[in-house]
């Protein structure tokens, strides 16, 4: 079955707000003594089902925090958000972390730690059920929430897929 790209080409009309996940300072130790630098991995989103990952690295903190977002807003995919939550049960893995995303009733909140929250409170879910096993590496569970994310399909999806109605999905 071909898979449809949800790729987003334009950056220029959204208005996408950035949340740092993660900081992490890195030496390198040369014949003159230690250099430090830092590595800052970001998140971007729109809060309407549109998500970016990037990594940035420099020797100060805030140019590293702002290749970062460069690096993100690179990097955007479209997200199906279904009244608030997912559309479906989803897991992925990346590295040695596994993320599982459940949709959440409404009320429910993002129940989500660390990176996984950052990642969902970008896409614009507002309840979600989520549970990360395994590495809690940031960049690995950053990128795995965002495998799993990718893999959502919306109702219309699995509509025009099967050839049928919207209604029929949801009534068998």
């Amino acid at each position: 079955m071909a898979r449809i790209s949800n790729k987003v080409n334009t950056t220029n009309d959204l208005e996408l707000k950035d949340r740092l996940v993660a900081i992490n300072r890195v030496t390198k130790v040369t014949k003159g003594g230690r250099t430090f630098s830092f590595a800052a991995i970001v998140v971007v989103g729109d809060e309407a089902g549109i998500v970016g990952w990037g990594l940035g690295k420099a020797s100060e903190v805030t140019s590293a925090i702002t290749k970062g977002v460069d690096a993100a807003k690179k990097n955007l995919v479209r997200i199906p958000v279904h009244k608030g939550t997912i559309p479906h049960e989803q897991a992925a893995k990346f590295g040695g972390a596994e993320v599982l995303i459940k949709p959440a009733s409404h009320g429910t909140g993002v129940k989500a730690g660390g990176a996984m929250r950052a990642v969902l409170e970008s896409v614009g879910i507002t309840d979600v059920l989520a549970k990360s096993k395994g590495s809690s590496n940031p960049h690995n569970l950053v990128k795995a929430t965002i495998a799993a994310l990718c893999e959502l399909r919306s109702p219309a999806m699995v509509a025009q897929n099967r050839g049928i109605s919207v209604e029929k999905v949801f009534n068998g």
